[in-house]
């Protein structure tokens, strides 16, 4: 038992970072950092998930919600920033449990970010296609009998895969260009919408539950489930249920973490990079909120398929559509790009440690790991292409809230067994905060439906079995030192 939770010294893990065949180059400094941070965070959310949510689940509530969910990401930001910049390595979450929690815990966040943001790139790479079809007039999807291939994401990936392999500056670069597209395009719809704001709009704040499709049977909240209140739909059960739901807009700040080791001055450009990021995204997603909720009644965003251009069009004003498409393609390129990313530098921190083949862990003439990137850009496209992913969205943000409440637990651990280490950054008012950013991760857990802790713990089980069969077995922490 005590080989499962064997640990990888602080030291070691760093050590790692020096091999010459497995190197990752420094190109990134604050600003790189807050660049990825708000071009990961500013997308699907904003566009489309804020309208959706305000439709069918909280109604005007959803600005309430975002805060909520900020709050959440606010405390596991400070422990994010904390580990980062005592470890400074590949693989966020993974590496931080390795030091903490021992090897089958990091395996298992490990393979919990394999999840998170193999779908994160998966699903958004979708919505940036239906986007693209509203800007070209037709899906950009071709048909072979029942099968369709959704053409749109599958270049989407290939072309940011190339970019990524090419080096990490130069996709600092090309984010920045697409950071700054959106942020005008968000900047449009602020100083528009609300010359169509009123305040009625925002009556009631928190409508009156009711029964709908959204909060049924195994749709509801695992919390509403235990609770007997028998569904999630408006109401103080939809509000609750919609701070998970947009904890998604959120998703990607945690992602800057696993560029540690591609930064110069790690120590102190992680802390700034995490929370910079988060506080930039927090303030916007809240403003667009308020004028979107202020801008139609409600229930104008019922339907299934209502994004920001929807309350845009009840106004008459139709030519905002293609300019929120121009934003939302800029937006959700940099979502996928930024979690192609994470992902490619968790499976290079993994292969690298020997829990995934080793030979996966080669970094080429760009200082970046070609063979993963390679490997999880076409496995990415083909789920793009062929998958309808649906309701499995909400399985990126289990995941997610699983990770972080593992971090903030870890400040925890690490505090007492390594006090000497020494820290760019350490977390205020230990251990009230690292507890609360626990406790507010699992309190948004039990906020999402019982069908997604379902399909949580089938791919956990898969996960347990791949470690047991293969992994564990192959560890370099499993040799004797000589």
């Amino acid at each position: 038992m005590s080989s499962l939770f064997r640990t990888k010294s602080i030291e070691q893990s760093i050590r790692d970072t020096d091999d010459p065949d497995s190197k990752l180059r420094k190109d990134l400094g604050t600003w790189d950092l807050i660049i990825f941070g708000v071009a990961v965070v500013i997308g699907a959310g904003i566009f489309t998930i804020t309208a959706r949510t305000v439709g069918t689940v909280a109604g005007p509530s959803v600005s309430l919600a975002f805060v909520l969910s900020a709050i959440a990401c606010a405390l596991t930001a400070l422990c994010y920033a904390e580990f980062a910049s005592t470890l400074p390595v590949a693989g966020s979450a993974y590496t931080f449990s390795y030091a903490t929690f021992g090897e089958l815990i990091a395996w298992v966040i490990g393979w919990d970010l394999i999840l998170e943001f193999g779908l994160t790139v998966s699903v958004v790479a979708k919505g940036w296609s239906q986007y693209l079809g509203e800007l070209i007039g037709r899906p950009p999807v071709l048909h072979a009998g029942s099968i369709e291939f959704d053409w749109g994401a599958v270049v989407l990936i290939a072309v940011l895969g190339v970019l990524l392999a090419t080096g990490t500056k130069l996709s600092s670069r090309v984010s920045a260009v697409a950071v700054a597209v959106k942020l005008a395009v968000i900047a449009l719809v602020l100083v528009v919408g609300m010359t169509y704001f009123d305040s009625k709009n925002l009556t009631p704040y928190i409508p009156p539950s009711q029964p709908g499709d959204e909060g049924e049977g195994m749709r509801q909240s695992l919390f509403s489930f235990l609770t007997g209140a028998g569904h999630s739909t408006f109401g103080w059960y939809g509000l609750l249920a919609a701070a998970s739901l947009v904890f998604f807009a959120f998703i990607g700040f945690d992602t800057v973490a696993t560029a540690a080791e591609e930064t110069k001055d790690p120590q102190r450009a992680l802390p700034r990079g995490i929370i910079g990021s988060l506080v930039i995204v927090t303030v916007l997603y809240v403003a667009v909120s308020l004028v979107l909720t202020g801008m139609v009644p409600y229930t104008e965003l019922s339907g299934e398929n209502a994004t920001l251009a929807t309350a845009f069009a009840v106004h008459g004003a139709t030519w905002a559509k293609t300019i929120i498409s121009v934003g939302a393609l800029a937006g959700l390129s940099t979502v996928v790009m930024i979690n192609l990313l994470g992902q490619t530098r968790v499976l290079f921190a993994m292969s690298r440690d020997g829990l995934l083949p080793r030979r996966l862990a080669h970094t080429g003439k760009h200082g970046t790991p070609v063979r993963i990137t390679v490997i999880v850009a076409v496995v990415c496209a083909v789920l793009g292409g062929f998958v309808d992913f649906g309701t499995l969205t909400e399985m990126v943000n289990i995941g997610t809230l699983f990770a972080f409440m593992l971090v903030a637990i870890g400040v925890l651990v690490l505090r007492r067994t390594r006090p000497d280490l020494p820290r760019g950054f350490r977390v205020p008012w230990v251990p009230l905060i690292p507890v609360l950013a626990a406790l507010a991760a699992l309190w948004l857990m039990l906020n999402l439906s019982v069908e997604t802790w379902i399909r949580f713990v089938v791919w956990m089980i898969v996960g347990f079995g791949i470690y047991f069969l293969y992994s564990r077995h192959r560890s370099p922490l499993q040799k004797p030192t000589p």
